[in-house]
This record gives C-alpha cells, sequence and structure tokens, in this order.
C-alpha cells in the first residue's frame, strides 16, 4: 500500500458548520455539542472572543456536558500550566456562551446512561494483545449520548470534533482498523463489528468552524492570510486535518 493510499480519506468541509449557523432556522431548535479537543484548540490559540462571535451568529445553543467540562474546566483548574484556559472557559459557562445540558431540560443522568451505553460498544470493538482497546473516553461518549438525547426530542444538532478516531468511527468505520494500527504501531484484531450505534450523527471539527468565523467576517484579523493563518493554528492545537485538506478549504474561499 503506497502512502496516498495509507491515509485515511477525510470527508471534505462539511455544509454543516455552515447550515447550522442559518439564523433562518428555528433557534431553540438546533445546537452544537463541543467536545473537549475543540474547545482546547480554540482555548490554546486564545480564540475566546472569536467563540462569543461564532456564538452571536449562531443564535442556538453551544452545549458541553458534564464529562466534558470535568475535562476542559475542572481538572485543568488545578494545573498551573492550564489554569488559565480553564478560567477563560469557564468565564464562558457563567456567560451561557457554552450551556449545560440542563438549561433544555435534560438530565445528566440520562447522559451517563446513554455514556455508558456507548464506551461498552466502542471500547469492545478491537483487542490489541488479547486485551480491549479503548477508542472512547467519557467526554466523547458523553457527547455521543447528549447527541442521542437532543435528536428524541427534535432539537437539530451536530457534534464539534476534533480527534481523528472518534470521527472516523462516526463517519468510515471500515477504516478503524488500519488507523488504530498506524496509530499504536501494532496489529489490532476486530472483536466485534457492530457500528450500528455509531451512524446517522453529523460533525464538524474547529477547522469548520474557524471557516465560517472568517467566512462571516468576524474576525478582527484582515489580510489575504488570515484563513489559512486560522486553519493552521487549529491543526497545531490539536485538530486532526491534513495540510492537503487545509488547502481544498482554503479553494473554497
Amino acid at each position: 500500500m503506497n502512502a496516498q493510499e495509507n491515509k485515511i480519506k477525510e470527508k471534505p468541509i462539511s455544509l454543516d458548520a455552515r447550515r447550522h449557523f442559518n439564523t433562518e432556522s428555528n433557534t431553540s431548535h438546533k445546537a452544537i455539542i463541543f467536545d473537549s479537543g475543540t474547545l482546547i484548540s480554540f482555548a490554546m490559540n486564545g480564540m475566546f472572543e472569536e467563540l462569543r462571535e461564532l456564538k452571536k451568529v449562531f443564535d442556538g445553543k453551544f452545549l458541553i456536558t458534564q464529562e466534558v467540562k470535568q475535562e476542559i474546566i475542572n481538572k485543568p483548574m488545578n494545573i498551573k500550566r492550564f489554569e488559565l484556559e480553564a478560567l477563560r472557559l469557564n468565564q464562558l459557562l457563567e456567560e451561557k456562551v457554552l450551556e449545560l445540558p440542563v438549561s433544555i431540560g435534560i438530565k445528566d443522568s440520562d447522559i451517563t446512561k446513554k455514556t455508558n451505553e456507548f464506551m461498552q460498544v466502542a471500547n469492545s470493538l478491537f483487542y490489541m494483545k488479547g486485551k480491549e482497546v479503548k477508542i472512547l473516553g467519557l467526554g466523547e461518549s458523553s457527547c455521543l449520548g447528549l447527541s442521542v438525547l437532543l435528536n428524541e426530542k427534535r432539537i437539530k444538532n451536530v457534534l464539534a470534533i476534533d480527534e481523528r478516531t472518534i470521527r472516523v468511527l462516526l463517519e468510515k468505520p471500515e477504516n478503524l482498523t488500519s488507523l488504530l494500527q498506524r496509530k499504536m504501531n501494532a496489529s489490532i484484531k476486530i472483536k466485534s463489528s457492530n457500528y450500528k450505534i455509531f451512524k446517522g450523527f453529523k460533525v464538524i471539527r474547529s477547522t469548520e468552524l474557524v471557516y465560517v468565523l472568517y467566512k462571516k467576517g468576524l474576525s478582527k484579523l484582515k489580510g489575504p492570510n488570515v484563513l489559512d493563518a486560522l486553519l493552521y493554528a487549529m491543526k497545531f492545537k490539536g485538530c486532526a486535518i491534513s495540510s492537503e485538506e487545509i488547502e481544498e478549504i482554503k479553494k473554497i474561499g
């Protein structure tokens, strides 16, 4: 297999981000569910004001689960290296830029139940050296659980996830074995192919969010290199996106 074939082909930049930012839709019936990684990408780039601006034009809900809050606020609040970012993310929560599911009547206990279901299935799909491979954590699984509960309430939603493994699981699970083998540099065996539970989710990345930011003129930066700078900033702070994909996005303009 050559290097080109060995790559997991990502979807081109999704229209889901732009469709979600269409302010003509019923704003009480749409939401973006943020995983930890996407918010960390924004935080590590100091782009808190940009999140505020996106929220203004989105005019829907920016939701995080208690599990994600634990990962981006509670835990890092006690780590000096990340304390400032945690404080500033907590400020977004206090300002209701970010909100918890209770704001739309969803109980944490219901999310926990769904979270455990997703973790149990996902973390029993593959095994390496006789042991199950953990591919989903609490934060990611809770986002999936919340999405299911929003669907039950007929609230349109999309997941903002930067981590490649979960995106491949949701979008192209057949490619997951080869991805894990490269990531872990070891032979991975399929224990189960129960992917049905992971179908039907819509996923965007931080790069798509900054693309919307750029297209709507919300960035205070001006000049021909702004989009390039925004996209690569997200890439170098954790968003799993290739340089080739970035160039494709830039061609969209």
